[in-house]
C-alpha cells in the first residue's frame, strides 16, 4: 500500500518540478500548505524507511526524485527563510527534511535539517533546540505550542538517535527535550488541559497524540517515570514501540498509580539563556483541591505571543477562575475561517484588555506591535516559593508603555485557619497623567457586590473603540470613592471574592465580550474592570477562595468574604506597606520596591524585617 502511494505521488511530481504552492499569491496559504507538507514528509519518510528494502533501485530513484526531492526543494529553496526560522514551523520543516534524508540515505538533506540551509548552524534542528527553549525547558511560545512542537522534536530526535548515535541528541543541552516535556506537563491543569498562555485552545490536553508519542519515546530514552505513567494511563494508548510496550507492561503490573500528575510550585525562565523573564506557577493544596496561580512575566512568545506582561490567571479545584481568553480559533471547523485563527485573535484575544494586567490609556502594550514587543521582556525582581504559608513573586515591566513603570507583587498565602488568600500589589508609576484599567477576567456567576452599580439593561454601548475594547459590552458601571469595593462570584461549588482598595475615586465596569461580533466568533465571557486616573496609581487587591455551595442539599457555607478592610499604610519608590483585616485579624504585608537583597534590613515605624518582604498575621510572621 505504501509502495503504491509513493509511486503514484512521485508520478505527479516530476523530477525538479517546482512545488505548485510556491507560486501561490497568498503567503498565508503557502505557509499553511507548507506545514501540511512538512507533516506529510515526516510520516512518509518514516513509512518509506520501513519498506525501503521492498523497492527496486529504479523504484527508489523514482520515489526519491519524484516524491521527496520536490518537497525538500520547496522547503530549502522556495521557502528557505521559513525553513531556517527559529519557530515551531521551522521545527516541523527540519524534522520532515531530516527524516526524509535518513530514509533516503541523503547526507545533504540530513545536514540541512540539522544545521540550516547554509549548514552554518544559524538555522536547523540544533538551532531550534537551542533557541526555542530556556535552560529549564520552558518553550517560548507557551505550553500549548510545546505540545504541538514536541512531536517533530521527538520523532526526528528518535530517528537521529538510531542513524547518528554519535550526536547524542537526547543529551543535548543537558537533556533539553526531557526538560521540555516535563515543563510542558507542569503547565497543565488537573484535568490535563494546557494552561492558555499565548495562542492556545483551552480544550487541548495531554491525551493528544503528540504527547502519546513523546512520552513513549521519553520512557525508552530517559527511563521510567511514575509521573509519566499517570499521564499514559489517562491517554489509554501507547505506540507499538519499545517505550510503548514498556509503559503498557508497567501499567498492567503497577499498583496505586496516582490519579494526578505530581504538580508542584515551580518557576521557569524564558529565553534561550534563561534571561528573558519567565513564568511562576504558585500551587497550594493537594489532589482535587489544588489551587494554581500563574504569573506571566515572559518575553513576547514569537508570532503566537500576547501583549500580556505581568498577567495572572487562577485555577482552583480543576476550574479556571481568573481566565485567559487563549486563542480565537475553531481548529478543525471549516465553517469558521477554515479552522484557522479568526481575525478576532489579533483584534481581541492577543490584546492587553483580554488579560488580567494593567492597560494604560486603552492601548495595548507596545502599541500592539509584535516586532517591538519581541525586543523586550519583563523582569523578575525576587521570589520565594518554598513555604506553603507564603509564596511570593515580584516582577516589573518598563517598556510596554512609554514612561510608565509597572511593578506587580503577588502573594499566595495560606493562613493558619486554612484560608487561601491572594494579595496583589500592583503599582503603576508615571510622571504624567494616564488612565489605568485593571481587568479581572472571571469565570462564574456574579453573586453580590458591596457597591451600587447602574446596569445597562435597555441599551448597551462598547467600552471603547479599538485595541480590543470595541468587543466589550459595558453591561454595568459604578463610581466609587474612598471605599473598599468587593464583588463575589460563584464557580461550580466554590465562592471567590475580589476586594479592592479604592483611594480617592475609581470607576468600576462589568463587561462581556460579544460587541462588534456579527459572526459570533467570540465566546461570551465576563470581566470586572477597575479604572483609575492620575499619574502614579496603586492597585491593592485581595482574591479570596472561600466557602462552598451544595445545590443538592440546598445550602451554602462561608459564602461571604472575610476581608473587612484594606489600608495602604505607606507607598513610595522604596517601600509598600498594606494592612488587610480578615475576620478580625490583621494581615500586614511590607515589601521593598527596589532593594531585594536577602540580607538587607529594613525598618518603617515599628515594623522591622530582613529581605525584600515580610508577611505578618495577627502580629506573627508567616513563614
Amino acid at each position: 500500500m505504501v509502495k503504491n502511494i509513493l509511486l503514484k505521488y512521485a508520478a505527479l511530481n516530476p523530477t525538479l518540478q517546482k512545488h505548485p504552492q510556491a507560486t501561490s499569491s497568498s503567503p498565508g496559504h503557502i505557509f499553511w500548505q507548507a506545514l501540511n507538507d512538512a507533516n506529510w514528509l515526516v510520516y512518509t519518510g518514516m513509512a518509506y524507511d520501513l519498506v525501503y528494502n521492498s523497492f527496486s533501485a529504479a523504484e527508489r530513484k523514482t520515489i526519491e526524485e519524484g516524491a521527496f526531492k520536490p518537497e525538500v526543494d520547496f522547503f530549502t529553496k522556495d521557502l528557505k527563510s521559513w525553513f531556517d526560522l527559529i519557530h515551531n514551523h521551522g521545527v516541523w520543516a527540519c524534522a520532515g527534511v531530516g527524516i526524509a534524508g535518513i530514509a533516503t540515505n541523503n547526507k545533504h538533506y540530513v545536514d540541512m535539517a540539522l544545521y540550516g540551509t547554509e549548514k552554518n548552524g544559524k538555522g536547523g534542528f540544533i538551532a531550534q533546540m537551542d533557541g526555542l527553549f530556556s535552560p529549564d525547558g520552558y518553550y517560548t511560545e507557551g505550553p500549548y505550542y510545546v505540545r504541538y512542537a514536541i512531536l517533530p522534536y521527538y520523532l526526528f530526535a528518535n530517528a537521529l538517535d538510531h542513524a547518528k548515535p554519535e550526536l547524542k541528541i537526547f543529551e543535548h543541552r543537558n537533556s533539553i527535550l526531557q526538560k521540555a516535556l516535563l515543563a510542558g506537563l507542569q503547565q497543565t491543569n488537573t484535568n490535563g488541559t494546557f494552561f492558555p498562555i499565548n495562542d492556545a485552545l483551552k480544550e487541548k490536553d495531554y491525551t493528544s497524540n503528540e504527547l502519546v508519542t513523546a512520552i513513549d519515546i521519553a520512557w525508552k530514552v530517559y527511563g521510567a517515570d511514575k509521573g509519566l505513567l499517570t499521564i499514559s494511563k489517562k491517554q489509554d494508548k501507547v505506540l507499538l514501540s519499545k517505550g510503548g510496550a514498556s509503559i503498557a507492561a508497567a501499567i498492567a503490573t503497577a499498583k496505586n498509580i496516582p490519579t494526578l500528575y505530581p504538580y508542584k510550585t515551580i518557576e521557569f525562565t524564558d529565553g534561550n539563556k534563561g534571561d528573558e523573564g519567565g513564568v511562576s506557577l504558585l500551587r497550594n493544596g493537594t489532589g482535587n483541591k489544588l489551587s494554581t496561580l500563574i504569573y506571566k512575566y515572559t518575553s513576547h512568545g514569537l508570532s503566537h505571543g500576547h501583549f500580556d506582561k505581568l498577567n495572572i490567571n487562577l485555577f482552583d479545584k480543576g476550574n479556571e477562575i481568573l481566565t485567559d481568553y487563549g486563542s480565537a480559533r475553531f481548529i478543525g471547523v471549516e465553517q469558521k475561517y477554515g479552522g484557522r485563527y479568526l481575525p478576532e485573535n489579533k483584534e481581541y484575544a492577543s490584546q492587553t484588555i483580554a488579560h488580567n494586567t494593567i492597560v494604560v490609556d486603552e492601548s495595548s502594550q507596545f502599541n500592539g506591535d509584535e516586532k517591538v514587543a519581541e525586543k523586550f521582556h519583563a523582569e523578575k525582581l525576587f521570589s520565594s516559593i518554598t513555604s506553603d504559608a507564603v509564596q511570593v513573586v515580584a516582577a516589573k515591566e518598563d517598556n510596554a508603555y512609554k514612561n510608565v513603570h509597572l511593578q506587580r507583587t503577588l502573594y499566595m498565602l495560606q493562613l493558619p485557619d486554612g484560608r487561601k488568600i491572594i494579595a496583589d500589589i500592583f503599582n503603576a508609576v508615571s510622571a504624567t497623567e494616564h488612565q489605568y484599567d485593571l481587568p479581572f477576567q472571571y469565570n462564574g456567576n456574579l453573586i453580590s457586590t458591596n457597591f451600587k452599580y447602574a446596569a445597562h439593561t435597555k441599551a448597551q454601548e462598547t467600552l471603547g473603540t479599538k485595541n480590543g475594547y470595541q468587543f466589550l459590552w459595558k453591561e454595568a458601571e459604578a463610581m466609587v470613592k474612598n471605599n473598599l469595593a468587593q464583588f463575589t462570584f460563584l464557580n461550580n461549588r466554590t465562592y471567590y471574592s475580589v476586594s479592592s482598595l479604592l483611594q480617592d475615586s475609581a470607576q468600576l465596569f462589568f463587561t462581556r465580550t460579544g460587541a462588534n461580533d456579527p459572526n459570533f466568533n467570540l465566546r461570551r465571557e465576563p470581566a470586572y474592570i477597575i479604572r483609575k486616573k492620575g499619574t502614579s496609581q496603586s492597585f491593592i487587591n485581595v482574591v479570596e477562595i472561600h466557602g462552598s455551595f451544595d445545590p443538592i442539599m440546598e445550602y451554602s457555607s462561608d459564602a461571604y468574604t472575610a476581608v473587612q478592610s484594606i489600608k495602604l499604610l505607606h507607598n513610595d519608590d522604596d517601600i509598600t506597606i498594606a494592612a488587610i483585616i480578615i475576620a478580625g485579624k490583621e494581615l500586614l504585608i511590607a515589601q521593598c520596591n527596589k532593594d531585594f537583597k536577602a540580607q538587607s534590613k529594613h525598618t518603617f515605624k515599628n515594623i522591622t524585617w530582613t529581605g525584600p518582604y515580610t508577611v505578618l498575621y495577627n502580629e506573627t510572621r508567616l513563614q
